[in-house]
């Protein structure tokens, strides 16, 4: 479990407890979209257009208008979104669902929508990979390498999240074959 550390920036604590963030990794780049356009016809259009964004981004949204941004997202279907609400404040609350959840997890409780919001899209997961190919990469990578160097090839070559893939070389240099979790 990641424990976020409150500080000056939503934006950093939300990346830091969604996961996203490792010192000096560039998997962990991200793109800072703020606030999309207020009109439903924009705001359905920049959300396709971030919908291709192979890196996370970062949006802010006002309570008045959460609910409208959370429709306009949940056509990113499985894409997971990691929300952030009232960030280093007492009602803090922060949730991981896929975007087409996002909806529902709103209307889960009747505080959801209260607060100031920043929300982070995970990196576009590689397509037909379901961790068995960076798996096998980081494997192959990790006979010849140091960890480090390894993690690094094999996030450049799968496009798999460094933190990830550090995890798992951490797993099968200790023996453990199973996947965590």
């Amino acid at each position: 479990r990641v424990l976020p550390l409150p500080g000056a920036s939503s934006v950093t604590t939300l990346l830091g407890a969604a996961g996203l963030v490792a010192a000096g990794d560039e998997s962990s780049a991200f793109v800072f979209a703020g606030f999309l356009p207020t009109k439903a016809g924009e705001r359905d259009a920049a959300v396709q257009a971030l919908a291709g964004e192979p890196r996370s981004v970062v949006l802010l949204e006002a309570p008045h208008r959460i609910e409208a941004l959370a429709r306009a997202l949940a056509v990113l279907g499985e894409r997971r979104i990691t929300i952030g609400r009232e960030l280093t404040k007492q009602f803090e609350e922060i949730a991981t669902v896929p975007a087409g959840d996002i909806a529902a997890w709103f209307a889960a409780g009747r505080d959801r929508t209260r607060g100031e919001f920043a929300l982070v899209l995970h990196p576009v997961a590689v397509r037909g990979d379901d961790g068995a190919a960076s798996e096998r990469v980081l494997r192959l990578l990790l006979e010849e390498l140091p960890v480090k160097t390894a993690v690094r090839l094999a996030a450049e070559i799968t496009g798999a999240p460094r933190n990830a893939l550090y995890e798992t070389a951490l797993r099968l240099r200790d023996g453990d074959p199973a996947p965590a979790g």
